[in-house]
């Protein structure tokens, strides 16, 4: 087989055409890596995602499932979401201030988890989720590589406002990923230019011709004890001389085979290419320092962290730890034709999540 790509990216990470339900009429799952989005994603049609001894009315409880909406402006980043597990559904805004190398954040959880609401598809559905204290709402047409989001909060942070188109500027990154034999993390996501305003108490941020966003939409069925580490970076970079659009993101989860499933990437204007899987180490849990790499000599970073939004959760039938770190990137990247891209301060926003659950 003749490859575009060099031998250590596998023929599995080539985009192939989306089947128009990531579950097939048998209950078999789809996987890979995929050129465009799903029109179905029917994750709970597969057969004994989670084995023999789990009888099939309990799939639905094992399915965590989020759409995220990430900006990178001027003055701040931006993450939000509207997050849905069996037991609880949330939104979330937090914003990080580049001035002050702070973050504000505003978490809105509800009980039951049929009141946030996940978008079933990208083509065109919307999430929503609505408090006393916050209203959002994140609507979908990314067939057409469009999304829109607006939406309001407040707490002990103050007051928060979001109104924002974004529009793809990149082939999106859509992936099903097997946790199990049969058992599917689906996610796609796409890098986008961003118009729009975001109010943090009472201060309006306007997007310019450098803002841009990220969407993570994410369905699957995690292990009883599962963890992730991501990383990713958004915004303009000097390429050749000239400013151009230029994201990443990296990913380490729990893949039965890192080489063939994997959602690590680099974006640019109107082309992506495919990175290998990337081990993150650091000294604990809250360390401020991370190292991101591969075996490849395709990604050497380091991510110093300046600020962490946590959600640390301890219940009946949960145990949840979960940070949002921000802070700034230095390193390289090389892409598959073996041209390299340096990052000297650019934002980084990680996660590091491990649940029992």
């Amino acid at each position: 087989m003749s490859s575009k790509y060099p031998d250590y990216i596998s023929p599995v990470r080539y985009p192939v055409d989306t089947p128009d339900a990531i579950v097939d009429e048998n209950g078999k799952c789809h996987f890979g890596t995929f050129k465009d989005t799903f029109k179905k994603l029917n994750l709970i049609d597969c057969v004994k995602p989670c084995g023999p001894r789990m009888p099939d009315f309990m799939k639905a409880s094992r399915i965590t499932e989020w759409e995220a909406f990430e900006i990178h402006m001027k003055e701040g980043a931006l993450v939000s979401a509207v997050y849905k597990t069996a037991s609880m559904g949330f939104s979330i805004f937090v914003w990080f201030d580049k001035r002050t190398r702070k973050c504000l954040s505003w978490w809105n959880p509800t009980i039951p988890a049929s009141r946030a609401k996940v978008a079933s598809q990208l083509v065109d559905d919307h999430c929503y989720h609505k408090t006393g204290k916050s209203e959002y709402e994140i609507c979908n047409d990314l067939l057409n590589g469009k999304a829109y989001a607006k939406g309001w909060s407040k707490g002990k942070c103050g007051t928060f406002q979001i109104d924002m188109h974004v529009t793809r500027i990149s082939p999106p990154c859509v992936v099903s990923i097997p946790f199990g034999e049969n058992k599917p993390l689906y996610s796609e996501k796409d890098f986008l230019k961003a118009e729009g305003t975001i109010t943090v108490n009472g201060e309006t941020f306007v997007t310019d011709e450098n803002s841009v966003g990220i969407i993570d939409d994410h369905k699957g069925y995690y292990p009883f004890k599962a963890h992730y580490d991501w990383l990713t970076t958004m915004g303009q970079i000097e390429i050749d001389g000239e400013m151009k659009n230029f994201a990443f993101n990296l990913t380490r989860n729990q893949s039965i085979d890192q080489d063939k499933y994997n959602e690590n990437l680099i974006w640019l204007d109107g082309v992506s290419y495919p990175l290998p899987p990337v081990t993150f180490e650091k000294e604990g849990r809250y360390a401020k320092t991370w190292y991101i790499k591969d075996e490849h000599g395709c990604v050497d970073l380091r991510f110093e962290i300046d600020d962490v939004f946590y959600i640390i959760m301890h219940m009946l039938v949960i145990d949840s730890y979960y940070a949002l770190p921000f802070g700034r990137i230095y390193g390289t990247v090389k892409d598959t034709n073996g041209k390299v891209y340096t990052l000297d301060g650019a934002l980084g926003i990680g996660e590091d999540k491990t649940t029992r659950m």
